[in-house]
């Protein structure tokens, strides 16, 4: 009889370590801290409450835009696929049709060094 690990565990023996992330943690920590969502809810594989999940669509966002990560590289860290991350990032740049939105971003974008930073 065979007994498969939960899927779970397999999600998170996938996950990249934030230390060879390409500056992920960088934004890891940010989001967390502007937001007011421990980084350990960010990456958690539930999807948690309406705005815990909205900050982690942000921090999706911010490492593939500000940072170049790859769609892949950050569900890979995420615990997700990267169709998840993609979904992710295009919400939030539909989001950025609100002026207000886009303000606060492009003001995350900068202290994260800008593109690419």
């Amino acid at each position: 009889m065979r007994i498969d690990p939960p899927a779970e565990t397999v999600s998170l023996a996938r996950r990249r370590p934030l230390h060879a992330d390409g500056g992920l943690a960088d934004v890891l920590a940010l989001v967390s801290r502007e937001k007011n969502i421990p980084i350990r809810l960010l990456v958690h594989i539930s999807r948690c409450r309406a705005d815990t999940a909205r900050a982690r669509q942000l921090a999706m966002y911010l490492a593939h835009v500000a940072k170049g990560i790859s769609l892949t590289s950050i569900g890979s860290a995420f615990g997700r696929d990267r169709t998840t991350v993609s979904y992710a990032c295009n919400l939030i740049e539909d989001l950025r049709d609100d002026p207000a939105f886009d303000a606060e971003l492009d003001r995350l974008e900068s202290m994260l060094g800008g593109e690419n930073g």
